[in-house]
C-alpha cells in the first residue's frame, strides 16, 4: 500500500507560463519603486521599429499560458500594451509625477484568486 503526503499531490510549477513571468516583472518594479522618491514614479521606455513611447504604468497584469499586460498613459490618454512573454523587453525609468498635487502613483498588482 502507498501512502501520499498532501504536498505530493500538488503540480509543479509550469515556468513557462506569463503568470511566473509577472511575478518576475512584479519583484523588478516593486524593487525599482523602493529607490524612488515621493517625487517619482516609474515609467516603461518601449522602442520598437525606430519609435520610442513612453509608458507611465499603473497597473500589469496577464493571462495565461503566454500574455503580459501593462496599463497606464501614454501622452496623458488611456493606453494598454499587450504583450507575448516571448517579446518582453522594456527600460524601467524614474519620471516626475505629472500632476506635482497628487502623490507618486506606484504600480498596482492584482493577484489572481
Amino acid at each position: 500500500m502507498i501512502f501520499l503526503e498532501l504536498k505530493d499531490l500538488r503540480p509543479t510549477r509550469e515556468y513557462y507560463l506569463a503568470d511566473y513571468q509577472y511575478e518576475i516583472i512584479m519583484k523588478q518594479i516593486q524593487k525599482f519603486e523602493q529607490g524612488l522618491d515621493g517625487d517619482h514614479e516609474v515609467a516603461f521606455r518601449l522602442c520598437h521599429f525606430g519609435q520610442s513611447i513612453l509608458l507611465h504604468v499603473t497597473d500589469v497584469g496577464y493571462c495565461n499560458p503566454s500574455i503580459i499586460v501593462f496599463r497606464g498613459f501614454v501622452d496623458g490618454k488611456p493606453a494598454q500594451l499587450i504583450q507575448h512573454v516571448s517579446e518582453l523587453n522594456f527600460l524601467l525609468m524614474s519620471v516626475e509625477r505629472p500632476d506635482p498635487k497628487t502623490p507618486a502613483r506606484r504600480i498596482g498588482f492584482a493577484q489572481p484568486n
